[in-house]
């Protein structure tokens, strides 16, 4: 069973996310695929706010997934009012994790893990996590403990 740390999240970003019409299935819900589309807006954004993708091409490096695992509390409609999170939950030396919560009017809906690591785009090997993330995330959770 995933759990999410309500009490630390560091680097949190939140999304709003809109439920479309073709993201629904023939149940009337949304798709189990479309959680894994979600998940990708939400680690963009984190991105956005906290090591641009941009920023790390032109340094040759881009962060890829190993894994991700979900699980799905609820069905999301699509009348629904959806909002997803996701934190930085572990940076090793070469990987990361991050945990995100999918809700669905203010209801858990779904909580999921992804692991990854970035590689250098040269040679595709996996690289140290870069200092700018490191630091940021190592001042926020030193500032917690």
């Amino acid at each position: 069973m995933l759990t999410t740390n309500n009490s630390h999240r560091p680097l949190e970003v939140v999304l709003t996310i809109p439920v479309r019409t073709y993201e629904i299935d023939f149940a009337g819900i949304v798709s189990n695929i479309v959680y894994i589309k979600w998940l990708e807006d939400l680690r963009l954004k984190f991105l956005e706010e906290h090591l641009p993708i941009h920023q790390q091409i032109e340094q040759g490096y881009v962060p890829v997934l190993s894994g991700t695992e979900i699980e799905y509390k609820r069905p999301i409609k699509l009348v629904d009012r959806v909002i997803g999170r996701l934190w930085a939950s572990d940076l090793g030396r070469l990987k990361w994790t991050v945990q995100a919560e999918i809700l669905a009017n203010n209801q858990l809906a779904a909580v999921a893990i992804q692991k990854g690591a970035f590689i250098n785009l040269e040679n595709g090997r996996p690289i140290s996590i870069p200092d700018e993330l490191k630091n940021k995330y190592f001042t926020i959770t030193n500032k917690t403990n």
